[in-house]
This record gives C-alpha cells, sequence and structure tokens, in this order.
C-alpha cells in the first residue's frame, strides 16, 4: 500500500472457470481465462477500486477517498488519497510535483522543499500544521483528482496489468498483483512486489511458463502473506484471507459479480 497503502496485491487461484467439462488442453484453458478480459477493461477496474478501497478506507467508494489523509503509523508518514499516496516513500512526492507542473501555484505546491526533505521518513517536518487541510482543499479541484489518477495507473495499476498479461494470469490474478503492488511497491526490498513475485518463482511456474494459473495464485498469495508478516502494521492478512483466497477457491478468476468478501471483520458487496 504504498501509503496505502501502496502503494498499490494479493493473489487467488482456482481452476479456471473457462474449462467447464470442455476436453479442451489445459494450456487453451488458461489461455481463455487470461483472454477474457483483462484488469484494465473499465468496468473491472471500478471494480478492482472497489475492493482495494474497501481494505484501505473501509469503504467501497473509492472516489470519495482523493481528500483522504492521515499518518496510520506505518513508517510511511501521511498516507493520502485514492491509492494511500505516502510522503515517505516518494509516491506523494512524485504526484505534486506532477500536479504543480500542470498546475503551478497550487495549494500544495509549497509543500515541495518539505516533501523532499521528509521522503524516505515518517516525519511530518514542514508539512503540519496545515498540510492535512490543504490536502483536502486540493482534492476539490479536477486537476488534482486527474493527477491522482495518473499517478495511481502510472506507478501501480499499469505496471501490475502489464506483468499479468505477461505471466498469463486473468482479472483475478492482476488484480492480485495490482493489491499487492499498492501495499509493498515495487522496490528492491525483500518485502517489495518484485521479490514476492520472486519468491513464489520457487514454489511455482505461472501459466505463462506452463503451470497452472490456481497453483500459481496460491504461491503468490503465500509469498504475499509472508511479505505482510514481515511488518507489524500491515500484519492482519484478511485482504487476501477473507477476500482474494475467497475468489481464488471459487475459481472466479475473471473476478465476475456477485463478489461477496471481508476485510478486516467488516463485510462487502458488489453485485
Amino acid at each position: 500500500m504504498l501509503a496505502i497503502g501502496a502503494l498499490l496485491g494479493s493473489a487467488l487461484i482456482a481452476v479456471p472457470v473457462t474449462a467447464h467439462a470442455t476436453a479442451a488442453p489445459a494450456p487453451t484453458a488458461r489461455t481463455s481465462a487470461a483472454a477474457a478480459a483483462g484488469l484494465d477493461d473499465p468496468a473491472k477496474k471500478e471494480i478492482a477500486m472497489k475492493i482495494v478501497s474497501s481494505a484501505e478506507n473501509s469503504s467501497l467508494d473509492w472516489k470519495a477517498q482523493y481528500k483522504y489523509i492521515e499518518d496510520i503509523d506505518d513508517g510511511r508518514g501521511y498516507t493520502a488519497g485514492i491509492i494511500g499516496f505516502c510522503s515517505g516513500t516518494g509516491d506523494m512526492l512524485d504526484l505534486v510535483e506532477y500536479y504543480t507542473r500542470v498546475k503551478p501555484g497550487n495549494v500544495l505546491a509549497k509543500y515541495l522543499p518539505a516533501l523532499r526533505r521528509v521522503d524516505g521518513s515518517d516525519s511530518h517536518a514542514g508539512l503540519d500544521p496545515n498540510f492535512t487541510k490543504d490536502w483536502a482543499k486540493a482534492a476539490q479541484d479536477a486537476e488534482f483528482r486527474k493527477a491522482q489518477d495518473r499517478e495511481r495507473d502510472r506507478v501501480y495499476f499499469n505496471p501490475s496489468v502489464q506483468q499479468g498479461k505477461t505471466d498469463g494470469v486473468g482479472v483475478l490474478g492482476q488484480f492480485i498483483y495490482y493489491d499487492a503492488i499498492v501495499m509493498h511497491g515495487d522496490g528492491t526490498d525483500s518485502t517489495s512486489f518484485r521479490n514476492i513475485r520472486g519468491r513464489a518463482l520457487s514454489k511455482a511456474k505461472p501459466p505463462s511458463q506452463g503451470g497452472n494459473e490456481t497453483a500459481w495464485l496460491n504461491a503468490f498469495l503465500d509469498a504475499r502473506v509472508w511479505a505482510m508478516k514481515q511488518e507489524e502494521a500491515h500484519s492482519d492478512t484478511s485482504r487476501v484471507d477473507t477476500a482474494q483466497r475467497v475468489f481464488l477457491k471459487k475459481g472466479n478468476l475473471n473476478l465476475n459479480t456477485p463478489l461477496d468478501w471481508k476485510v478486516y471483520g467488516d463485510s462487502f458487496h458488489i453485485g
């Protein structure tokens, strides 16, 4: 959750629902699941945003989160916006720098020197006491909302979807990747997305390498759970256990509705 939390995977798996009772060979079955749709399909992307918001903000109303900002005591400083941009991880700085390029003199521009100084820490130096109020004010600006959308796609959504397609996984797998990169980022540390994937590769192969999609996603989710447990702030793994695993066990590789899941004890439904 890169603030999101990074921020932002998880993994799920099940025998491809498109296989049904046909006699199609396994590779064809796996391919059909992945080819049916991508997470970048607008309807699927909307579902993805709602599921991530259920974990990050306990609400399906992800569009209400542009103004969200607080320090959740995870060592990343302020976490804010629709994907948990963090003052301590660089993605919030990138966002405000871009926003300032497209709209010079905006209400957040004056915080750029402070954001550069606190990058890599949990410090609020130079941000308090008015940064949170000004963030909420900026969220009323359509240009700032567009900037959040752009950075979400550039840093988290597009890379995870592309990696999912490269690995031959369907919509669910692409979502699992997305949720993981949102929380963990894609840096070089042991709990980053790329190293979660690397850990999974030691246990299974993705469909693109001849592996079974469900087995691969389970291995990825196992690695994701391990990564989450390395950090106290992320040690509650229900966003995997009672959400992504639920979809995977049902064989819902295309993330078709209706969907029912729980996160941190709260129940959610998309019809």
